[in-house]
C-alpha cells in the first residue's frame, strides 16, 4: 500500500505557490515527482507512434484491388477479436494494425491462388478505442482516439466546457500495467501557454469539474490557480 501522501512530493510539486494547504482527506495518493502521466503501453491502448490499434467490435470496411466480389466487404470484430473473410475463413486481427491486417489477408489469399492480391482496410466505427470524456462539457460521452488526441482536442470533441465549467479541476484517470495514476490540470493555463496540452489516450477518462475529482483532490484544488505545472498522482483507490 503506498503512503497516504509524501511530503516530500508535495513540496517539490507545490513549490511555485505561496503556502501549503493542510494535509488530510486523501486517501492512498502519492504525489510523483513528475509533469506528465506515465505511458501506456501497447497492449493498453497505443504504441509510441500511435498506429491504430483495431479491438473487439471494431467495424471495417476491406477491399481486395481488382476483384469486386470481395471488395467493400463490411465486417465487425467479434468479441474474441476474430473476423470473417471469403477464402480465408477466421482471421484472429485484433492488436494489429490496419496496415498489419492487410498483409495478413494478402498472404492467405495468396494461399489461396489469389495473384499478387493489393488489400486495403478502412476503419468504418471504433468502439474499442476511445476516452471518456465527463463532467462540465456540453456533451460528454466516449470519443473514438485515431491519431494522435490532446486534452483540449477530447474535450472540443465533448462540445467544449459549459458556462459554469471549473477550469482549474480539470483530471485525467489512466491505468498503466494495473497501477491507477491521475493528472490535475489547469485548462486556462494550457491555453495561455503555461505548460504543454497532454496527450490523451483510449482508455483515459478526462473529468471536467466534477465532483469526483473534487473529493480525490480536495487539499490540492485550493492551490492548482498558481500552479506552473500540472500535477501528477499515483492512486491506490479512488473514492468514488
Amino acid at each position: 500500500m503506498r503512503n497516504c501522501l509524501t511530503l516530500l512530493g508535495l513540496a517539490l510539486a507545490l513549490s511555485a505557490c505561496a503556502s501549503t494547504p493542510d494535509i488530510g482527506g486523501a486517501p492512498n495518493i502519492e504525489v510523483l515527482n513528475a509533469t506528465e502521466l506515465p505511458m501506456p503501453e501497447r497492449g493498453e491502448t497505443f504504441t509510441i507512434d500511435r498506429p491504430y490499434i483495431v479491438g473487439p467490435f471494431d467495424k471495417l470496411r476491406i477491399d481486395v484491388f481488382g476483384i469486386p466480389e470481395l471488395s467493400d466487404r463490411k465486417v465487425q470484430v467479434d468479441a474474441s477479436g476474430r473476423i470473417s473473410f471469403p477464402l480465408i475463413g477466421a482471421l484472429t486481427i485484433a492488436g494489429s494494425t490496419p496496415g498489419e491486417i492487410e498483409r495478413m489477408i494478402e498472404t492467405k489469399l495468396a494461399a489461396s491462388y489469389v495473384r499478387n492480391p493489393q488489400v486495403s482496410i478502412n476503419l468504418e466505427e471504433t468502439v474499442s478505442q476511445v476516452v471518456t470524456v465527463e463532467g462540465q462539457v456540453k456533451k460528454p460521452g466516449l470519443f473514438p482516439v485515431v491519431g494522435r488526441m490532446t486534452l483540449l482536442r477530447a474535450i472540443a470533441l465533448s462540445g467544449g466546457t459549459d458556462e459554469f465549467a471549473k477550469l482549474n479541476e480539470v483530471v485525467i484517470f489512466r491505468t498503466v500495467k494495473g497501477e491507477q495514476y491521475a493528472a490535475l490540470y489547469n485548462l486556462k493555463s494550457i491555453r495561455l501557454g503555461a505548460y504543454q496540452d497532454p496527450e490523451v489516450f483510449a482508455n483515459d477518462v478526462v473529468v471536467v469539474g466534477e465532483s469526483r475529482a473534487r473529493r480525490v483532490f480536495k487539499d490540492f484544488l485550493q492551490v492548482l490557480p498558481a500552479l506552473s505545472t500540472p500535477l501528477i498522482f499515483a492512486v491506490d483507490r479512488l473514492n468514488r
